[in-house]
């Protein structure tokens, strides 16, 4: 069975622009290891100033697509993460060994559904959402919980959203791999529908997705 993405936007520290993108997809770019995040300045200050990198990181793309393709907001949302609010849970758990408490408010900023919900909240959807957490660092079980509702009918679309932040220092040794600061929205369609808005479109096999994230991402911008 084939499905399709369409409508690719990911935002990584040190690659933002298309050209700059397609200077990653050739290379010749690579994504810095850093703390830095989008300004979101379309939301409300008071809304975006306690937001992570992660969350700016979800917002920001999840913003880019519906910029593009106003129709995706009505689509339901996969939201995955290898590690979610990974500095606020390290936060938390310091607190918890050094304090023997946890705050209520950084608590609630460090849940795992935390930068989809957000990105709902500023862009005003209300089609739902599901978030997935793949598992030993296994891309292939996102896409295919992604894929699986246009694959099996359920939907004809849904907005598929990765996201990972930078790893905080402090796990040293423990950080394997090239486990760097990215995130990207796309949709996944059932059918090639391409238009104006989304002009490049890629083919998918159900049963050949093994892909990592930065092939997938490579496979799918123009």
């Amino acid at each position: 069975m084939k499905f399709y993405v369409s409508c690719m936007s990911p935002w990584a520290p040190g690659i933002v622009s298309p050209e700059e993108w397609n200077q990653w997809k050739i290379g010749n770019l690579e994504i810095a290891n850093e703390k830095i995040s989008p300004k979101i300045e379309f939301t409300d200050p008071l809304f975006r100033r306690r937001f992570s990198q992660i969350t700016k990181m979800t917002v920001q793309v999840v913003h880019d697509l519906i910029e593009r393709q106003p129709e995706a907001a009505k689509c339901k949302i996969l939201f995955s993460s290898f590690r979610g609010e990974i500095e606020r849970e390290f936060a938390i758990d310091k607190m918890l060994i050094e304090d023997q408490m946890i705050l209520p408010a950084a608590f609630s900023l460090s849940v795992f559904n935390t930068p989809i919900a957000a990105a709902t909240i500023a862009m005003g959807l209300k089609s739902g959402y599901s978030v997935t957490y793949p598992s030993g660092g296994n891309f292939k079980d996102a896409l295919t919980a992604a894929a699986a509702s246009a694959l099996s009918g359920d939907q004809d679309k849904i907005l598929f959203v990765y996201a990972d932040e930078k790893i905080p220092e402090q796990y040293g040794e423990k950080i394997k791999g090239d486990e760097k600061p990215l995130a990207f929205a796309c949709v996944i369609s059932s059918c090639n529908d391409r238009d104006d808005s989304c002009t490049n479109v890629t083919e998918f096999d159900s049963g050949s997705l093994d892909y990592s994230i930065t092939d997938f991402l490579r496979k799918c911008l123009p």
